[in-house]
């Protein structure tokens, strides 16, 4: 029943997320069809076959695979270089967020479905896609640019967003890796806020081993992004330092308000991939 009750939570990520997405999509085909039409061609080829991989392998719904095929679709147009080359898009750290999440989830399923926090065999749904990824598409989105070309922050160029970017993924991956891993091999957690000893799979629970897998989940995809983006160390280190913030911040919200039964497992991770990416932004402008 608490659960249902906060159902609404999962359709404010989809609103949030989705429009958004969607107008950066068309406008950017729209574009780059007149512009360079092999960017249209890549860009949906990768996308769609990525949507059509996850749904085929039955992780994730048709209409979760639809959504993380827009999304991919509008963070491989945001990034898209000159000259362009699909290897340096965002499409990279993407496709590793995707197969980091497959792997974790299905290590150990038997051990999950005994403490009954294994995935649906069906899949995620276009809730959690969105959650997990959306704000990665909306930091680098043509709204986003927008207000920076408004903002004094205009003169550090788009490095800023794509690094909230990269941490936004970085997060969404260390997220996922240490709660399933966690699971497996973390024994018995502990609570983030009290240290008590609880059950595997407890919201706001925290392991050694979920918790290593985690930090090294994060950091491969902040290096696989900045690898990508071809952008510096600076831009690796500081996207790191906001994806273990969204880590652990992600823990202090299951702890709190999720386990409380006021916020949801996608209101938690938005806000979570949310606070990665807020904190990158502020970082690569303040630190030089």
């Amino acid at each position: 029943m608490a659960r249902r009750a906060l159902e609404w939570q999962s359709k404010l990520v989809l609103l949030l997320v989705l429009p958004f997405v969607g107008a950066d999509v068309v406008l950017e085909t729209r574009f780059w069809s007149m512009q360079e039409p092999r960017v249209v061609a890549w860009t949906w080829g990768a996308s769609v076959l990525l949507g059509l991989v996850t749904w085929i392998l039955r992780a994730a719904t048709p209409a979760a695979a639809a959504t993380g095929a827009a999304i991919t679709a509008a963070l491989m147009f945001s990034t898209a270089p000159d000259p362009y080359d699909p290897r340096h898009t965002a499409v990279v750290p993407v496709l590793a967020v995707s197969l980091l999440a497959f792997a974790a989830t299905r290590t150990g399923r038997a051990r999950k479905e005994k403490l009954g926090t294994a995935e649906k065999r069906r899949g995620r749904s276009a809730a959690q896609v969105a959650a997990n990824l959306g704000m990665a598409a909306l930091a680098s989105g043509e709204a986003a640019k927008l207000w920076l070309f408004g903002t004094r922050w205009f003169t550090h160029g788009l490095e800023p967003l794509f690094a909230a970017t990269v941490a936004a993924l970085a997060e969404a991956a260390a997220d996922t890796v240490s709660s399933e891993i966690g699971q497996v091999f973390g024994g018995r957690p502990r609570m983030i806020t009290s240290f008590q000893s609880v059950g595997p799979g407890r919201d706001g629970a925290v392991s050694v081993a979920g918790t290593v897998a985690g930090i090294g989940a994060g950091f491969s995809i902040a290096a696989l992004g900045t690898i990508a983006l071809r952008a510096g160390a600076r831009f690796f280190w500081l996207s790191s330092a906001g994806a273990l913030f969204g880590l652990f911040f992600d823990s202090l919200l299951g702890a709190t308000i999720e386990q409380s039964g006021r916020l949801n497992n996608d209101g938690v991770n938005f806000l979570s991939t949310t606070s990665a990416a807020a904190v990158t932004l502020v970082l690569m402008t303040a630190v030089r």
